[in-house]
């Protein structure tokens, strides 16, 4: 079957829009020709810094032919109506028409429309241009004399050339005659830019890749990457060094290549004194490099790699040379910025009040730079006031936190404190991906507590859901009141996640908070009581209603990371919503939620429910619950809510009501009991005693007795099975 190759050459495509481009083309063209009735085999997209291609294999040569019967008006109608049916099924007269009979409806006209498949050529002519000139970029330009019209092709560079070829295997292809903006489609293509520029004549996907390779453009991207990672690996090895690995990196720099060429540069150790990461991010940002490190040690090298887009005459000595000019100059900004951290500022004196205000020593660098973020008022939000009044309120909520995360109230205070001040040195300023690690380097050279310094660094994490956590306890506390005062603050303004927007990272916050308290296993940190004092403190918020919401949406993130591990929706929500309301949410309250304890009672809530026992004892519940609901509302809600009259049950004299009583006896107080001590193993087995003793009771209990006491009695007993069962779950919140 025929193949479709499709290559759009122009100049240089912005790598980091290279394959969000070739899978949009994938799917524009592949859908636009399904949507044609032309089904294919397969589809790949191949990106360059100069070109986007797609080959489609499998194509049929044409589309199957369509037979479609249009029903028209009754015999007799009116000329109105069957002028409107001629003209919509394209017929010149009533002689071109069927007439069908109905025993109930009469006689009436159908028209039978036949279309030829369209040939599969012809359609791809229409459809690539169509694509073309709605092609989503996310920023385009347009060029040339026909720019000033301003209604020209838009593209992201410059377009040059069109390939288009359709053809079997084993025949010659024809080129997809089309045009747009006076580009006329051809067989022709361009390899490397310096290399081989000159035009090649291609047929199909074989030969187009063949020749590309022999023109020094290597087309798959994924290839491309392969190579010079290997090529660095190696590189690294022979001068005994290890690649620092960089995914990101790797990804950019093969799509700024056509050609990859690793080479190797050096810089003056001189510079190793300044941070590994800083050295890191300086040649990383500016030239795009990668750096080496010793594996004796773990110290980055002065050694770095570059990629380079040709193969050089002189091995690439002249591009090395250039490339270690520009480090130098780079690693010389770097190396004033890592000075200038770590000395006084002009200005102190005018630093006092600020100091003063928040606890800060000046004789310190790290605490000048917080009291300058304070002086100059720098805003964290409109709403929410300056980045010193943040802090302020970081380092309040921290020293609250610390005792019941196990941290040291004074460290985790003075952490807090500490945490932002890198934000206005010159290496942050420089390079803002390192905010964080310089405070904590620059709190290591002031002398400050080992678990200060790596809470100033580490209240930042989790920044995603595969980072790694915050682990000392100082780090914890400030952690969380880091992302606690960010969630409280945008509540509290009514900022709140919209659908897909989340610009303040608000869901990335209650997620580091549910993986925090997990982790760490924090079973005393009762976030309803601390979210509520933290609101009743914003006015006109009414604290106990905001922080049931905000609490909602943290467990509705728990739900998102708890579900990788197999755990579903509802089992977290029987959990998570066990005996909570919103009207009785207020300071002291019991039920108040507590992450970790959800995590690990939906852990084993979920497995539990997977046995035989949890399957046949949640129907049971479930059919206790809906009788109950259905004689409330007869006899209206709590009417049940007594303990059952055990005279009762011993005079009926049914075995399985006796047994049901005695099993809710001995398993309710053993199931508090162990959700008491966090054995939520030992509740489920408890709950697992109950379950024989239900299954006999609906097989030979009648509930609804004639005798109107039995009848309420019964219902009392099923009431104490409902609570038994919320002792550690809110079973109607479980499907099933």
């Amino acid at each position: 079957m025929p193949d479709l190759l499709l290559e759009l050459f122009s100049e240089e495509i912005p790598a980091r829009m290279q394959r969000k481009a070739g899978e949009d083309l994938k799917k524009l063209v592949t859908d636009a020709l399904v949507e044609r009735g032309l089904v294919y085999e397969g589809a790949k997209a191949f990106v360059t810094p100069r070109r986007l291609a797609l080959h489609v294999a499998g194509l049929p040569v044409r589309g199957r032919d369509v037979r479609e019967e249009r029903k028209g008006p009754r015999v007799g109608a009116p000329e109105a109506a069957v002028q409107g049916f001629l003209k919509a099924a394209g017929l010149s007269s009533l002689d071109q028409a069927t007439i069908v009979s109905d025993p109930k409806k009469g006689d009436s006209y159908v028209a039978i429309i036949e279309k030829p498949g369209q040939e599969t050529i012809q359609a791809i002519a229409e459809i690539v241009p169509a694509v073309i000139r709605s092609f989503p970029w996310p920023k385009s330009m347009r060029w040339g004399k026909a720019s000033a019209a301003g209604a020209s092709l838009r593209w992201v560079r410059p377009l040059h050339s069109i390939l288009c070829t359709f053809g079997a295997e084993t025949e010659d292809t024809e080129i997809v005659p089309f045009e747009v903006d006076g580009i006329i489609s051809g067989n022709v293509t361009y390899g490397h830019r310096f290399h081989a520029p000159a035009p090649i004549t291609v047929k199909r996907l074989d030969d187009y890749v063949t020749s590309l390779e022999k023109a020094k453009v290597v087309l798959d991207a994924d290839r491309r990457k392969e190579i010079i990672l290997t090529d660095a690996r190696n590189l690294a090895f022979a001068q005994g060094l290890d690649l620092v690995e960089d995914e990101g990196l790797l990804e950019e720099v093969a799509g700024l290549v056509e050609w990859p060429v690793v080479l190797m540069g050096s810089f003056e150790e001189r510079f190793l004194d300044i941070p590994g990461e800083a050295i890191r991010a300086t040649i990383r940002a500016n030239q795009k490099c990668f750096v080496l490190r010793d594996p004796a040690t773990g110290a980055i090298a002065n050694r770095f790699l570059l990629t380079s887009n040709l193969a050089a005459s002189d091995g690439g000595a002249a591009i090395v040379a250039g490339n270690e000019r520009v480090v130098r100059a780079r690693l010389s900004d770097a190396a004033y910025f890592w000075q200038t951290d770590r000395g006084s500022l002009p200005d102190l004196d005018t630093l006092k009040d600020s100091a003063e205000k928040l606890g800060l020593d000046l004789a310190k660098p790290l605490d000048q730079r917080m009291a300058k973020l304070d002086k100059l008022g720098v805003v964290f939000h409109a709403k929410l006031g300056t980045q010193g009044e943040r802090v302020q309120r970081i380092a309040a909520l921290a020293k609250e936190l610390a005792p019941i995360v196990g941290a040291d109230p004074a460290k985790a205070e003075r952490a807090a404190k500490l945490a932002k001040a890198d934000l206005p040195t010159e290496m942050v300023g420089e390079f803002p991906e390192l905010q964080g690690l310089m405070g904590r380097k620059y709190a290591e050279l002031q002398g400050e507590d080992a678990s200060v310094a790596a809470a100033v660094e580490e209240h930042y994490k989790p920044l995603g859901p595969s980072d790694r956590l915050p682990s000392d306890p100082v780090s914890v506390a400030v952690a969380l009141a880091d992302k606690l005062d960010t969630l409280v603050g945008f509540w509290a303004i009514d900022e709140k996640p919209t659908g897909s927007k989340d610009p303040y990272a608000l869901r990335r916050a209650a997620l580091g908070i549910c993986r925090i308290c997990d982790e760490n296993n924090l079973n005393r940190l009762q976030l309803e009581l601390i979210l509520t004092r933290l609101f009743d403190k914003w006015p006109n918020v009414d604290g106990p209603v905001a922080a049931f919401d905000l609490i909602d949406f943290i467990v509705d993130r728990l739900k998102v990371m708890l579900r990788d591990r197999g755990i579903a929706h509802d089992v977290v929500d029987a959990v998570a919503r066990q005996g909570v309301r919103r009207e009785t949410m207020m300071p002291g309250v019991a039920n108040v939620r507590v992450i970790s304890i959800i995590v690990r009672t939906a852990d084993a809530l979920g497995r539990f429910l997977d046995t035989e026992d949890g399957k046949n004892l949640l129907a049971g519940y479930k059919r206790a619950a809906n009788i109950l609901k259905a004689e409330e509302k007869k006899d209206g809600e709590g009417a049940f809510a007594d303990a059952p009259d055990l005279h009762l049950i011993a005079d009926a004299g049914l075995i399985e009501e006796k047994a049901l009583a005695v099993a809710l006896a001995q398993a309710t107080p053993k199931a508090e009991s162990a959700v008491a001590a966090e054995d939520y193993e030992g509740a489920m087995a408890a709950l697992a005693e109950i379950r024989p003793a239900v299954d006999a009771f609906f097989d030979k209990v009648t509930v609804n007795d004639p005798d109107p006491a039995q009848r309420a009695n019964r219902l009392k007993l099923l009431n104490q099975l409902r609570q038994a069962t919320r002792a550690v779950a809110d079973f109607d919140r479980i499907a099933g």
